[in-house]
């Protein structure tokens, strides 16, 4: 009897010891809540407010623009000279300039063949052109196939060099600034890159060079990327409708009003006298491409995108390697922006109009506010109202603005417009990796120089070939469980047990998707789903 009466005691003290610390933290927080939290979170919201009209009047802006640019039809053929490239009798070939193609790789077992391939099928006459394999590739096996594969072009006529190098200091951008070192590159006028996932077309250096010979002021030309394995599954999907509005409304306002852009690295041509003049190649910072842009934007030069010349590439398909690459796209930019304000600032070539569209649009908006108010608004803030009843978001902030902005970037991709609300949670839990590698940028912290390639498959490459692309497993749950994902997925979900239990705010279902959003990058499903076209 003892025995059973002790037994029942011990549950009853735990319960009453639980009840008791239940009541302690309530109490605490309801000493912190008014003094404190509910002033901070006024002031979040109030900071994510601003940022959200920030965004929205660029978007709008944006918007306008562009719908101009097509209404009044101003092609790149109209706005600066084109002539096709004729035969001289008298200079014979001399007369075409010399154009060195450069395709940068580092153990690219999957799509070596068909990046060199491609380069070495460009249309041009064959004196008048180089074509350079930058290999760092560390694997021995995977560097000896390119070599024999450079070897196979060389002996049917095509004027290839293999350039290889003891170490792979400056990543991409030191592979090119050797490249650039060659002797035989003085002869050059013209440089074209290609990553090793790109294939242009046999056409393509007729259609872009023909634009630096007839425009001294333009340094860079820029084609469009055409993304052959968007319908792989629902995270290539995704990526497809956000690099669409990029390609369809950021770079062609750009190139249209301002003759800048960002160059995306790939598949353009720079007169290399302009390359040269702004410095060259610096591996300072993870995006090498929009420093060296930035840096020729201010000696003067100008830019020209054109939208109907599209280069087929390939889109990450793994989830470890989209995080890795949204990583370094996030804090270069960041980085790069915190190195080159005072120097934009300080510039006596570009007019002030330029300035401020370099430094506030281009940078800060795109680069720095966009990120951090997705996540902190949507992810951390919105929530937390949950939470903080006292604390209310005007519905223009929370809805209006938000839709609109969505239905704008849905511009780009309109095939995909059924998927917009996965776009909107994919991006939501994006935020959360881009806005701690922009912090990162801008504080110039550990990893701001972290540079891990983009793994490519080629899959969709073989496919359309008519090969058999050997298969790999694209997730392994035991692999790595994305523990940021996964602490911000349980936030969201106690926030909306939180709505439902007490009816604050009526978000639950919002918070719930959102949470489940989490959960699934937290353990790496998203590339498994295939969505109907």
């Amino acid at each position: 009897m003892d025995r059973l009466s002790s037994s029942t005691i011990i549950p009853e003290a735990f319960q009453g010891a639980k009840d008791d610390l239940t009541m302690q933290l309530a109490l605490v927080w309801n000493q912190i809540k008014a003094p404190l939290i509910v002033p901070l979170l006024r002031l979040a919201v109030f900071l994510c407010l601003i940022m959200s009209v920030m965004m929205f009047i660029e978007r709008v802006y944006m918007g306008v623009v562009i719908t101009l640019v097509k209404m009044f039809g101003r092609k790149p053929e109209k706005r600066y000279k084109w002539e096709p490239m004729k035969d001289d009798i008298e200079l014979g070939n001399s007369s075409y300039p010399m154009v060195l193609v450069q395709v940068p790789m580092y153990n690219e077992r999957e799509v070596y063949q068909l990046s060199i391939g491609a380069a070495c099928g460009l249309s041009w006459p064959s004196d008048r052109i180089i074509v350079q394999v930058l290999d760092d590739s560390t694997d021995p096996t995977i560097k000896e196939l390119v070599q024999l594969e450079c070897q196979r072009w060389a002996s049917k006529g095509v004027n290839i060099k293999y350039e290889v190098r003891d170490n792979r200091n400056g990543y991409k951008a030191g592979a090119l600034k050797e490249g650039m070192k060659r002797s035989y590159v003085k002869q050059c006028d013209c440089v074209a890159i290609f990553d090793a996932d790109f294939q242009p077309e046999p056409d393509f250096l007729w259609r872009t060079v023909p634009f630096l010979l007839h425009n001294p002021e333009l340094a860079l030309i820029q084609a469009r990327w055409k993304f052959v394995n968007a319908d792989e599954c629902l995270m290539t999907r995704m990526q497809e409708m956000s690099l669409d509005y990029h390609f369809t409304v950021e770079q062609e306002v750009g190139s249209s009003t301002y003759a800048f852009f960002g160059f995306n690295g790939t598949a353009g041509v720079w007169r290399i006298s302009a390359l040269n003049e702004a410095g060259g190649w610096k591996d300072r910072t993870t995006v090498e491409d929009m420093d060296l842009a930035v840096r020729a934007s201010l000696k003067g030069w100008k830019f020209l995108y054109l939208s109907d010349l599209k280069v087929k590439n390939e889109l990450p398909s793994t989830f470890k390697a989209y995080r890795y690459q949204q990583h370094r796209w996030s804090c270069g930019p960041a980085n790069l922006f915190r190195k080159m304000v005072v120097e934009i600032i300080n510039n006596k070539k570009v007019s002030l109009w330029k300035k401020i569209h370099v430094i506030y649009s281009f940078f800060f908006v795109r680069k720095v506010v966009a990120h951090i108010n997705t996540f902190v608004f949507y992810c951390i803030v919105l929530p937390a109202t949950v939470l903080v009843p006292e604390v209310v978001v005007p519905k223009w902030g929370a809805v209006y603005i938000p839709s609109v902005i969505t239905i704008l970037n849905a511009v780009g991709t309109p095939r995909s417009l059924h998927l917009l609300v996965f776009w909107i949670l994919f991006e939501n839990v994006m935020s959360l990796h881009r806005t701690k590698a922009t912090i990162i940028g801008l504080l110039e912290a550990s990893r701001v120089n972290e540079w891990v390639v983009t793994e490519k498959l080629g899959d969709a490459f073989k496919a359309k070939a008519g090969g058999k692309a050997p298969k790999k497993p694209r997730f392994k749950i035991g692999d790595r469980i994305h523990l940021l994902e996964l602490g911000v997925a349980f936030y969201l979900f106690f926030c909306g047990c939180y709505d439902v239990i007490f009816g604050k705010n009526h978000f639950f279902i919002f918070l719930f998707i959102q949470s489940l959003a989490f959960f699934i990058m937290a353990f790496g499903y998203v590339g498994t789903i295939v969505p109907n076209s």
